[in-house]
């Protein structure tokens, strides 16, 4: 394979199905193929765990699994095959300990039948990530095989969104270095990370009231304090910024890596450490020890304790939050050695857009909170007591990273998607060869089989049980200057609410929630329906240029919400007769668009908002087609924006404010009848999204959360975007949420 010629291929510039010659019918007929190392997870029939090395291939919306690669064994037949359906759903469950090796894993299952799910992994955050990718193109590829039974006008807008998504795309794309690296390299989260995605553009889609002002620059990395924070006088908030010339997926590898020899290069505090607990695979708990000799104020060794949590954005960025736990049965005082604590921090790492060939660069950002009146000192002069510091060593670990990655030549040329130009006629991978096979199964299906499969009772890998031998892992591979501040104008209601019947008066003191409406700046619990200045949305032209336009007043109103508690998920409150919707004054109304976001913890709780209009829903509108369309043209439309407005800086910084489609990051399902469509959003079906929301329900009786709802705009004819709906949460009390009535 080394002999291949290869060429790089982005998966966010791909090239464009219309682009090509041919027929209509031949540009409907390009299927795209990816192919690459993954290791498959799972428990055979008599419970042991198993780990095989296998070779994956999807090509358009059929999957295939290989024991080798089938260009070097011409004629080998698949293992197991599926299909990937509309409803497939992928969870990206984060790293795992698996033998000897960190994995990072990826779940499949449907979200109309969870009970049956498979598991694959990756030995790196970007091989990981483009395998997101691949499925995601594979499940547009069902999508538009789906519309061909549609309107014409239904299969234009999927087959313009297969289009767009596909850009720059070759046809046959590689993901990762393949058996020769197998070979050669050993599982190692030092390991260079491969990815080749450029994200683009901007900071956040809600408007902070951060005002960072450089206070110095040190060795190309800027410094800079919040100044706007500083003013509340709770402390202040620094962060170190700097651009490494890497890939996200690679720096942010180096920075979880707990190897204390590539730590040593870069890391002149925290070099010593080692994982506790693993809480799972997006959580950890970590020790660490250091000798602070520079520190000549301190004559002990000493040590500390803190818990790691990270996620990947659907923009590509990585943030890691590092706390301090209160203590670690596993982790008990250590002799000789004095508790410290160390400043609780962020890392932040975005890629930054690249012209094609250049060295990739991304922004590297560490945050922190200081208690330390020798920072004014230090701002000042260039000698202080502060370059003695913990706060100051840590702020100094991004230029330790910076100058680590740039003596380090392979941290910044990673193997790219390859594009194979060898013909693939040796491979028996052709739609045909699928649709004479009737292969049904879908793919999480053919993933979750037990060891009855020929995939666990391979004679290689019955050898190896005999012989007691473990599966030996290897490498498979805010600044708002940057928005038009202009505001938009108000959502068209004549557009997307049926003009031909007159609006009916809402008076909204027909509606009681649980959670009573704000009455003054210091009233808690309890919610307003702010404006949509806040929120920055794509603009009339974000198709030519990505340039977004601050929001206005939202289409719907919020009427009410309703705070509950149940120890079983609720779901369907709009069926519930107790409840607003099926009132007297609800059955009134003209459309309601009910949101449940079911938030996981022990009881369970919903948040429920009641969005109501003063006519009914125009059904050739934008808002129409969302609301009468199929549940996957739901989850490609139905976005959130979130902005922590106050509250706790690290609680900001991990919610952050980018806009998140909710039908591609957790499990929604919908409900339309009569006069309303319901929405339950299952937070705690993404363990990225558990760990998040874990750390804000800590803080939630001191934050004020703003939210707002839209239909995505995709298309020409669907700009600018508008604001369906908007919500700001005040210092909301758990306890305060009443029992859900059955």
């Amino acid at each position: 394979m080394a002999a291949e010629e290869e060429k790089k291929a982005t998966p966010m510039h791909r090239k464009s199905l219309s682009d090509s010659s041919g027929t209509l019918e031949d540009k409907k007929r390009e299927i795209f193929q990816y192919f690459g190392c993954v290791y498959h997870l799972g428990v055979n029939s008599i419970g042991h765990e198993y780990c095989h090395l296998r070779y994956l291939f999807i090509r358009g919306k059929y999957v295939e699994m290989y024991k080798r690669d089938p260009h070097e064994f011409p004629g080998i037949k698949p293992i197991r095959r599926g299909v990937v359906g509309h409803t497939l759903m992928v969870e990206e469950l984060g790293r795992r300990k698996v033998n000897d090796g960190d994995l990072y894993v990826l779940r499949f299952y449907s979200r109309l039948d969870e009970s049956k799910k498979g598991e694959i992994a990756c030995a790196s955050a970007g091989e990981a990530r483009k395998w997101l990718e691949a499925f995601d193109q594979a499940k547009q590829q069902a999508e538009y095989e789906l519309s061909r039974g549609k309107s014409a006008r239904r299969k234009l807008s999927i087959e313009n969104e297969v289009r767009r998504y596909a850009n720059g795309l070759k046809k046959r794309i590689r993901i990762g270095q393949g058996p020769e690296t197998l070979l050669r390299q050993s599982s190692n989260l030092g390991a260079v990370a491969k990815t080749d995605g450029v994200f683009g553009g901007d900071d956040g889609d809600a408007i902070e009231a951060h005002e960072w002002k450089c206070v110095r620059t040190i060795n190309g990395i800027r410094i800079l304090e919040d100044v706007a924070d500083a003013k509340n006088g709770k402390g202040v908030i620094v962060k170190s910024v700097g651009v490494v010339e890497a890939r996200a997926d690679t720096v942010f590898e180096v920075i979880l890596n707990l190897d204390k020899h590539q730590r040593y290069e870069w890391d002149m505090l925290t070099g010593d450490l080692e994982l506790v607990d693993s809480l799972d695979g997006h959580y950890d708990v970590v020790y660490g020890t250091f000798d602070p000799k520079y520190l000549t104020r301190w004559h002990s060794k000493r040590d500390f304790v803190f818990s790691r949590q990270w996620f990947r954005g659907q923009d590509g960025t990585y943030t890691i939050i590092l706390q301090l736990p209160v203590a670690h049965k596993k982790q008990p005082l250590k002799s000789g050695y004095k508790r410290t604590k160390i400043n609780p921090s962020t890392w932040e790492i975005k890629n930054l857009s690249t012209t094609m060939g250049s060295t990739p660069k991304c922004l590297v950002a560490q945050t922190l909170e200081i208690h330390s009146i020798s920072w004014c000192r230090w701002k000042q002069q260039r000698c202080s007591k502060f370059e003695k510091t913990l706060p100051y060593a840590l702020l100094c670990q991004v230029s330790g990273l910076k100058e680590y990655i740039e003596a380090n030549p392979l941290l910044k040329f990673e193997s790219p998607l390859t594009v194979m130009q060898s013909k693939f006629s040796d491979v028996s991978l052709s739609t045909s060869d699928f649709e004479d096979s009737e292969v049904q199964d879908e793919f999480y299906d053919a993933f979750a089989g037990d060891s009855s499969s020929s995939d666990d009772d391979s004679p290689d890998d019955e050898n190896d049980d005999k012989k007691g031998k473990r599966v030996k892992l290897k490498n498979v591979s805010g600044a708002i200057a940057s928005f038009q501040l202009k505001k938009t104008s108000a959502p068209d209601a004549n557009k997307e609410l049926d003009s031909g019947f007159p609006p009916v008066i809402i008076d909204p003191a027909q509606f009681k929630g649980s959670l009573h409406h704000l009455k003054d700046d210091n009233d808690t619990n309890c919610w307003t329906s702010p404006s949509g200045e806040g929120f920055m949305i794509r603009s009339k032209n974000y198709l030519k240029d990505n340039s977004k336009v601050m929001g206005g007043d939202p289409l719907l109103m919020l009427i009410a919400v309703d705070w509950f508690k149940e120890e079983s998920i609720m779901d369907k409150v709009a069926l519930n007769p107790r409840y607003l919707v099926q009132s007297e004054a609800g059955k009134k109304l003209p459309f309601i668009l009910l949101i449940n976001l079911q938030i996981p913890a022990k009881p369970n709780y919903s948040l429920v908002l009641y969005h109501a209009s003063d006519r009914p829903v125009n059904k050739d509108s934008l808002l129409g087609k969302f609301v009468d369309g199929t549940d996957m043209y739901r989850d490609s439309k139905f976005k959130l924006i979130p902005s922590i407005v106050q509250g706790y800086w690290m609680v900001k910084r991990a919610v952050g404010t980018k806009a998140c489609l909710l039908g591609k990051a957790v499990t929604c399902k919908y409900l339309r009848q009569d006069n309303f469509l319901e929405i339950d959003v299952d937070i705690g079906s993404s363990s990225v999204a558990r760990s998040i929301i874990g750390l804000v329900l800590g803080y939630v009786t001191s934050l004020v959360v703003d939210l707002a709802i839209l239909v995505e705009a995709k298309e020409e004819h669907e700009l600018p975007e508008y604001i369906l709906g908007t919500v700001s949460l005040n210092r909301v009390k758990p306890e305060c949420a009443i029992s859900y009535e059955r």
